[in-house]
């Protein structure tokens, strides 16, 4: 019978195959062992469970609970190492806090490096710093005493936000008409004996010197100079870093020879300016503020509601925020002023002349304060005692910490006469309508049958 051709192909290669010897054993992987597991204690956890009877379900349950106990054992515990302290530095903790936290120090900045961070910032435009530099700014400021101890701190914190540094070559003339100036680097040669206070002040025409942040002055000889234009010596007393000089005030006309202000650079000067045009709009934008307060405070007392908003304008420039003590005024005495209560109260008491009984026949007479009633947020009072000249029927005490705003009476009586005429006609006495004849004469019965 003859054979297919796919079956001689398959016989004719497994003869040729046949001679070929079987593949080399191949060895098993490496494995690696795991560092972190206590193979002694591992093996002994493999015989817990052999070593109990199977057979007995009270067994099987000790077996259980001590696998559990035993097997945290098997792995092995990570020991902390703490760095190793050099000799000097043994006892320094900020070292080991640095390297825990990755090599970052958190010890407190010293003087020199918020100086470098606060200059750095200043380099910024305004709009460009993020609020924790503008921080910074703001408690950098703080700590000049000729900002601290002449403008308002709100004042200060908004100012904080557009001071600029300027930089000055060696011998140049800074004139410091338009801002006040903080040296931060350099030195610098004063070139008039007196600098002006910041701010204007109507009531004195004081004056300051340059200050410096470590003594607070500088120049003993400046304060005690004369005014006048003579530049100084050289060699006099320098301004150095943190000395000031400059002002607030906006001048209204250009002078031939500005020389109020000036300090020429004896080397090269870094300078924080705050602008005095900046610091003027800043308190425009103010006064329009508190001016709308104080109209609306005016025109949410009862007496004023009818008022024009015209003649409320009138009032409102001559206003002053003040804070009284406990006893405001005290009756028969005529007030000072016309008040306006923006928070808190007062109470309101009347002198009354009662008679108290000793003893059946004998009666004393006795002058005690009464209670008459209170003064409320948005109330005023004064306005009839100012115009009138009239002596206080109450005397007003302060129930708790009370501000008000007040116009004095030199004020009220200079107003036009349209005006204080239509204070007289909206006005009333206050608690006019309480009389003796009604609270006062109870009182005087209550102390006669006492």
């Amino acid at each position: 019978m003859p054979v297919s051709s796919l079956c001689s192909a398959i016989l004719s290669h497994m003869k040729a195959i046949s001679s070929v010897g079987p593949p080399p054993p191949r060895s098993v992987p490496d494995l690696k062992m795991p560092k972190h597991i206590d193979y002694d204690q591992l093996n002994a956890l493999s015989h817990v469970v052999r070593q109990q009877d199977s057979r007995s379900s009270l067994s099987i349950l000790s077996a259980h609970n001590e696998f559990i106990r035993q097997y945290p054992k098997i792995f092995l515990q990570r020991k902390t190492r703490l760095p190793k302290p050099s000799e000097d530095n043994s006892h320094n903790i900020a070292i080991y806090i640095k390297e825990v936290h990755g090599g970052h120090s958190y010890a407190p900045k010293k003087f020199e490096e918020k100086v470098e961070e606060f200059l750095a910032i200043l380099k910024k435009l305004p709009i460009h710093r993020t609020r924790d530099e503008h921080n910074i700014v703001w408690e950098m400021l703080q700590t000049i005493p000729d900002l601290t101890s002449q403008l308002r701190k709100d004042h200060l914190k908004t100012l904080s936000r557009n001071v600029i540094s300027e930089t000055w070559i060696k011998g140049s003339t800074v004139v410091g008409n338009d801002g006040f100036y903080v040296i931060l680097k350099g030195l610098a040669q004063p070139r008039t004996p007196m600098y002006k206070s910041l701010v204007e002040e109507r009531s004195s025409t004081a004056t300051i010197t340059s200050q410096s942040f470590h003594s607070f002055t500088y120049s003993e000889d400046l304060e005690h100079a004369a005014i006048g234009e003579m530049p100084m010596p050289l060699g006099g007393n320098l301004l150095r870093p943190w000395s000031t000089f400059g002002t607030l005030e906006v001048t209204t006309q250009i002078q031939s020879e500005p020389k109020t202000y000036l300090v020429v650079t004896v080397e090269d000067c870094e300078m924080l300016k705050i602008s005095a045009n900046n610091y003027a709009r800043l308190k425009s934008e103010q006064t329009k503020f508190e001016n709308k307060q104080i109209l609306k405070l005016i025109h949410q007392c009862p007496y004023y509601k009818e008022w024009p908003t015209l003649s409320i304008c009138e009032l409102v420039p001559l206003v002053k925020w003040k804070k009284f003590p406990p006893v405001i005024v005290e009756s028969g005495n005529v007030i000072p002023f016309v008040a306006y209560i923006n928070s808190g109260h007062c109470n309101i008491y009347r002198n009354i002349t009662g008679l108290l009984r000793i003893s059946p026949r004998k009666v004393k007479k006795i002058r005690k304060l009464v209670y008459m009633g209170q003064l409320q947020k948005q109330e005023s009072f004064g306005e009839i005692s100012v115009l009138l000249q009239a002596p206080f029927t109450c005397t007003v005490v302060a129930a708790e910490d009370l501000k008000m705003a007040v116009i004095k009476d030199k004020d009220i009586l200079a107003l036009d006469p349209v005006t204080r005429q239509l204070m007289l006609q909206t006005a009333n006495p206050t608690f006019g309508h309480l009389t003796d004849v009604s609270k006062c004469r109870h009182y005087s019965r209550c102390l006669y049958s006492g």
